[in-house]
């Protein structure tokens, strides 16, 4: 599968889901935050839960389609004043 299509299969899906997943979106009375940026771009992660104190904390995603691969890991921060988005910041092995 080439990069475009990975891309388009994982916009809109929430990070986590199977790919098989016949629901990957968002569902009903969850909270979620748009990943911007990064090899993660376009997908939704769920925050439903987090204590207003960890709302400002990164969060570090696996992820095989980083800089490192299968292992790798991504870092993604939210926006200030955008609760809404997290943003790319790096990959890390």
């Amino acid at each position: 599968m080439d990069r475009d299509r990975d891309e388009e299969l994982l916009r809109g899906r929430v990070y986590g889901t199977d790919h098989d997943d016949p629901r990957p979106g968002p569902r009903p009375g969850r909270v979620y935050a748009e990943l911007v940026g990064g090899p993660l771009d376009g997908l939704l992660l769920d925050i439903t839960g987090r204590a207003p104190g960890d709302a400002g904390t990164a969060a570090v995603l696996p992820t095989e389609l980083g800089a490192f691969g299968a292992g790798g890991r991504s870092v993604y921060e939210p926006r200030p004043g955008d609760p809404g988005r997290y943003d790319w910041s790096a990959d890390a092995p």
